[in-house]
């Protein structure tokens, strides 16, 4: 992108994610733009960028505008785009430095849930507060003074740190694959997995490996974990859980039970328990295998 102070147009009044989201995403390339929001088809044609209004969608000439007839495509899933989501077609994979992964990660977890909506490419009702409906709460009340404008800095400047922080949890997450991978390589047991440091492990642990049960880590605090292996993604159903018997207990009466001196605790849920060595939690491993 050249560096320049581009004129970003988009609609007045109420404001939605998707119009929102594609100016916090163009304030992540560009140091400074100059913002106007309005309706006057004049001042729209001589803007640099326009968003969310214009009836024109042509990447080239940074219009991405959906709401002209027919729409401006869909994804292959079948999600329309939104002018978040055409911003993100071509400007993504630079907001995410260039890293492809980031930012098709960022389009199937933010993005095009953000589209989604927008759109109405929804199934039934929906059902508690999604992001999309968190920024349109920014908009004023009836009962509010109209500073539509003022609002609308405030919910880019909200979205630009929501977006900060999606590109560094799925930087994270690109990060960690081959670290997890290389644990599983490396694991004496194929069946327990041991992590040098804490890294997001579930996504890579159930692509790859189908005899992993435990998940051996330190914690922040510099204690030792034990995690079960859910089935799946998202699953509160695990491979294995922990043994039965240590539900729901800590210190003397965790030790008392797996003669561990150092056993600090045990999820009622049986899906984590912890030890303050590497070697007792190691231990743990090896009791709830046998289990």
């Amino acid at each position: 992108m050249p560096e320049q102070t581009p004129v970003i147009a988009t609609h007045n009044g109420n404001f939605h994610a998707d119009d929102v989201f594609a100016v916090a995403a163009l304030k992540h390339i560009f140091s400074s733009i100059e913002l106007i929001r309005t309706r006057d088809l004049d001042v729209i044609a001589k803007a640099d960028m326009v968003l969310d209004v214009g009836g024109i969608y042509d990447a080239g000439t940074n219009r991405f505008d959906h709401h002209q007839k027919g729409g401006a495509g869909a994804r292959e899933n079948g999600i329309p785009f939104s002018s978040f989501g055409l911003v993100w077609q071509k400007y993504g994979v630079e907001i995410c430095g260039g890293n492809e992964e980031i930012a098709s990660s960022l389009d199937k977890n933010l993005v095009s849930a953000i589209d989604a909506i927008d759109c109405g490419h929804v199934e039934g009702v929906q059902t508690g507060i999604s992001l999309s409906q968190t920024i349109s709460m920014f908009n004023p009340t009836w009962q509010e003074e109209s500073d539509f404008d003022a609002r609308f800095d405030e919910a880019v400047a909200f979205a630009s740190r929501i977006l900060t922080r999606f590109i560094a949890a799925a930087s994270g997450g690109v990060n960690a694959k081959a670290i997890v991978a290389d644990a599983i390589k490396k694991a004496a047991d194929p069946r327990v997995i041991v992590l040098e440091q804490y890294t997001p492990w579930k996504t890579t642990v159930l692509r790859l490996s189908k005899e992993a049960l435990f998940m051996v880590y330190p914690s922040q605090t510099g204690q030792w974990r034990i995690q079960t292996v859910p089935v799946e993604l998202g699953s509160f159903e695990d491979r294995k859980k922990l043994p039965a018997p240590w539900a729901g207990l800590s210190d003397k009466e965790l030790q008392d039970v797996t003669g561990l001196d150092d056993a600090m605790f045990c999820h009622n849920g049986l899906f984590i328990a912890g030890c303050a060595s590497f070697e007792s939690t190691m231990k743990m491993a090896e009791m709830a295998l046998d289990n």
